[in-house]
């Protein structure tokens, strides 16, 4: 009989963790964009003892000075404005995923250092443009990523590497919830559920299983306002023989949840968000599994990252090929969805 190990949310031990007394300067940051993750990264930056946010801007004027207010930070009316002022040496891209482009590759002509949230861009052309423009200019560039940084994606990763599933053969993801307010529902801008929601899986499969090798997907639409779809259920392919299922919703009556099973030929993972040890371990070998607690948000745990990387001359986790080749698989998944055919990404 299976033996069930249960695992408490967990952050590993950090391999870029660093002593901040032996830097003297502190990063200066500019946050283009207001909305909600422009404050969470406002926040986030200002946890860190290296950064100090300095300069916002937002096409919404009075969105930028609330945010501004909140750290003493100076509004600019324009990127071009905010991209002026020398002091700045991080800049974190913020806005609706069609100007995630332009931003990027201002910000990299300026030659500040980049974080941008995810996805990369709304299409694969503006993805590859902005990579180039990030190489050329030499600086640091992260997409925010952020399940690599959740301390149960992070220990699932582990565990597969690991071995303890065995040789991995079939995945199947969840990731359910309310319709989005906001720009998130516009398809012209967000790219819809598959490219806004399920890229997060995407990544993550990606992460633990190389590179896919075929994208199948089928979506509903079930809600007036949903552009697209607010339903898809895709299939994906990996070249080393991991069928993933990937189901996501922007449908249901409320909240959230996430929740994934990855079964091996030695044992099984499973997580559900909505339970209070969500993490579990099926494997026929007894065993211990170590638990921590959650030292930090995961937010605030991959701009600690990405700030190391920027002093320390590192390079981050999550590189620019790694957001793109998310990006090639959710932007499969819509056009087989449109097609109603099999795509290789």
């Amino acid at each position: 009989m299976p033996v069930i190990l249960r695992l408490r949310s967990i952050i590993p031990p950090r391999p870029w963790t660093t002593s901040w007394g032996e830097y003297r300067a502190m990063l200066k940051v500019g946050i283009i964009g207001a909305g909600n993750m422009g404050r969470v990264h406002t926040s986030g930056f200002e946890q860190l003892s290296q950064t100090q946010v300095v300069a916002v801007t937002d096409t919404n004027p009075e969105a930028a000075e609330r945010l501004a207010h909140q750290t003493g930070a100076k509004v600019y009316p324009d990127v071009a404005g905010l991209l002026s002022d020398a002091d700045i040496d991080i800049v974190a891209v913020c806005t609706p995923t069609v100007h995630h482009y332009d931003a990027v590759v201002q910000t990299a002509r300026a030659g500040k250092h980049i974080f941008c949230e995810k996805p990369l861009a709304r299409t694969l052309e503006e993805g590859r443009k902005m990579l180039c423009a990030v190489e050329s200019a030499g600086v640091k560039f992260m997409v925010g990523h952020v399940l690599r940084f959740f301390p149960e994606y992070r220990r699932t990763k582990e565990l597969i590497d690991s071995g303890s599933v065995g040789r991995p053969g079939i995945a199947r993801l969840s990731r359910m919830g309310v319709f989005p307010a906001g720009w998130y529902g516009d398809f012209q801008q967000s790219g819809g559920l598959t490219l806004d929601l399920l890229i997060h899986d995407f990544d993550f499969l990606n992460w633990c299983f190389g590179k896919p090798q075929r994208v199948y997907a089928q979506g509903l639409n079930q809600q007036e306002r949903a552009e697209h779809v607010d339903y898809a259920l895709v299939l994906v392919r990996y070249k080393n023989g991991v069928i993933a299922h990937v189901e996501g919703s922007w449908a249901i009556p409320e909240g959230w949840y996430t929740k994934f099973e990855i079964a091996g030929d030695g044992g099984l993972i499973d997580f559900d968000s909505r339970k209070t040890a969500p993490v579990t371990l099926h494997t026929k070998q007894r065993g211990t599994v170590q638990e921590s607690p959650v030292e930090e948000s995961p937010y605030l745990s991959e701009l600690r990252h990405f700030v190391e990387c920027v002093l320390q001359n590192g390079e981050p986790e999550i590189t620019g090929q790694d957001a793109l080749e998310a990006l090639k698989v959710s932007l499969a998944a819509v056009e087989s969805i449109q097609c109603g055919k099999a795509i290789t990404p």
